[in-house]
């Protein structure tokens, strides 16, 4: 097969792909570089799709900008808590009541306005829902008048603020069951088009009372790594969402952007000894990773500049708690690693030897090793997990490395250790991994971490009137000088990387100030996507 025949096939796949009526004779010419495209209309490849729509009261736009609504708050540049909506608000002194003051001018893009009312249903209908949104703090909300909201809360909580940042706001007038497939917003954009499995298409609001977009039309194509890969190639998209594996190949016309995240992966142990069970009969607790010996071993011994050269192709950063770079982190909390002496003596004095010779440890009849569990079918993953497990072996520690489906790992969480991922602008997702108030709730505290005096910092964290104020006690959590959640506190997990998140980006496109991205889920680089333009 020639190299020409070959670009056809490449350059009519990805045509069909992505839907776009473009001549396979002229990619093949041109390289596709869709010359007969308007300026100000963009060709974005992702790989995930929000599988349950576009409703932002069951969890969309939390990892990302919701496009098609807007929000109370937001987060700028560099993370700081702006208006969006509001114009302003502020906390009662008793911390329980917040009075948000609205915009007077704002239309959702059918051209009715948007009022407290719907403000208010927003809330309702999220702390209804069940779903990722956690209002459980909010006794009710109130639309005192056409541009004043108040939320009552039942007990201080500062982080509230976030529900405020990440939760957009519905029409009450035009919500039904369809909302999500069909959504009506006052964002800078409204849905055009949306085929399952294939491409999103939106447009510009007209209605939208902020910056305007650039881009007056944005087509997603939902296309698994390889296919985004060759669509960039072809030159039919004009930024495509690309992993590690991708990131040394270059091509013609693209730059590789990579950003820095709090999308972690880490290792959560579990912290109880065994014995106990959950409620639905797993069991709970693991005798030798209750050990801090072992915990703190593993922190200090893991090589994690090898692990992102290796795993990721130097694209991530190290990882020391689920927050590094983040305004709430403690840098205290940066520890020496690659350490393996140090890990031998530590395990040396706390009483492991290699008593029989097979290279395992022991400590009172007990043997060094567990079962480390990942998502089968997430190849990062699995590949951090069985070089953690290599990195493990000469101090004697025996690490049984198990994929699994989330299923199984529910069931397994309890008792063994797990390839965790989090990463969150919030700093209540804190609260929620370590918090003794969530052992065993969920995903969260899997391995029944308790400290009181993280608990107790925790409590000042969210009794804080304001997230600068609260910011002092979600440091002293992860480490106040002599105990914290961190791995030189308790340890209760070894964190190892921050994944960047790569984009081939098209030569003059300007994607703007990307701030540092959370978890993975979603579209965290559309964030600013208002403020996208081409350079040129």
């Amino acid at each position: 097969m020639t190299k020409k025949f070959f670009g056809l096939i490449i350059a009519v796949v990805v045509c069909s792909i992505l839907l776009a009526g473009c001549s396979t004779s002229k990619s093949s010419q041109d390289n596709g570089n869709n010359k007969d495209k308007p300026k100000d209309e963009l060709v974005l490849a992702f790989g995930s799709e929000p599988e349950t729509g576009f409703d932002p009261t069951t969890g969309w736009g939390r990892y990302g900008s919701p496009l098609f609504q807007s929000t109370l708050l937001k987060r700028d540049d560099k993370l700081n808590i702006v208006n969006d909506l509001a114009t302003s608000y502020e906390v009662s002194e008793d911390g329980k009541v917040w009075t948000v003051k609205l915009r007077d001018d704002v239309k959702f893009s059918d051209g009715e306005p948007l009022t407290a009312e719907d403000v208010k249903f927003t809330f309702e209908t999220a702390a209804a829902s069940g779903s990722v949104i956690d209002l459980n703090g909010l006794e009710k909300v109130e639309a005192v008048d056409n541009t004043t909201v108040t939320f009552t809360l039942k007990e201080v909580q500062s982080t509230f603020v976030n529900n405020l940042v990440a939760t957009g706001i519905v029409p009450k007038h035009a919500y039904d069951k369809n909302y999500a497939e069909n959504p009506v917003g006052s964002g800078p954009f409204q849905l055009v088009q949306w085929d399952r499995g294939q491409q999103m298409i939106v447009k510009e609001n007209p209605e939208y009372y902020g910056k305007k977009p650039y881009f007056k039309k944005v087509t997603f194509v939902f296309l698994n790594e390889d296919a985004a890969f060759a669509a960039a190639q072809a030159g039919e998209v004009d930024l495509a969402y690309i992993p590690a594996a991708f990131s040394n190949r270059k091509v013609p016309g693209m730059k590789l952007e990579a950003v820095k995240t709090v999308d972690n992966r880490g290792i959560v142990f579990p912290y109880v000894k065994s014995g106990d069970v959950t409620k639905d009969g797993f069991p709970i607790g693991n005798d030798v990773t209750a050990d801090p010996a072992i915990r703190h071993a593993i922190n200090i011994a893991v090589d994690r500049k090898a692990l992102i050269d290796g795993v990721l192709e130097g694209q991530g950063t190290p990882a020391y708690t689920s927050v590094d770079g983040l305004p709430w982190w403690n840098p205290d909390t940066v520890i020496k690693d690659a350490d393996l002496d140090g890990a031998r003596k530590l395990l040396e004095e706390a009483g492991w030897k290699d008593i029989d010779g097979d290279g395992i440890l022991e400590k009172d009849s007990l043997k060094a090793e567990f079962s480390l569990y990942y998502l089968a079918d997430d190849v990062v993953r699995q590949s951090l997990a069985i070089s953690v497990a290599d990195m493990m072996k000469p101090l004697g520690i025996n690490i049984k490395v198990e994929g699994g489906s989330w299923d199984v790992i529910g069931q397994k969480m309890y008792s063994e250790a797990v390839l965790m991922g989090w990463g969150s602008h919030d700093p209540h997702e804190m609260y929620n991994i370590y918090s003794s108030n969530n052992a065993g709730v969920e995903y969260y505290n899997t391995g029944y971490y308790k400290n009181t005096k993280v608990d107790e910092y925790f409590k000042e964290a969210l009794q804080a009137k304001s997230e600068s104020e609260a910011i002092e006690f979600w440091q002293k959590a992860q480490w106040d000088g002599t105990t914290g959640l961190s791995a030189k506190g308790d340890a209760p997990w070894a964190w190892l990387v921050n994944i960047d998140h790569l984009y081939l980006v098209k030569d003059g496109l300007d994607i703007g100030q990307q701030r540092i991205h959370v978890h993975g889920h979603g579209w965290p680089a559309t964030d600013n996507i208002a403020d996208w333009k081409w350079s040129k």
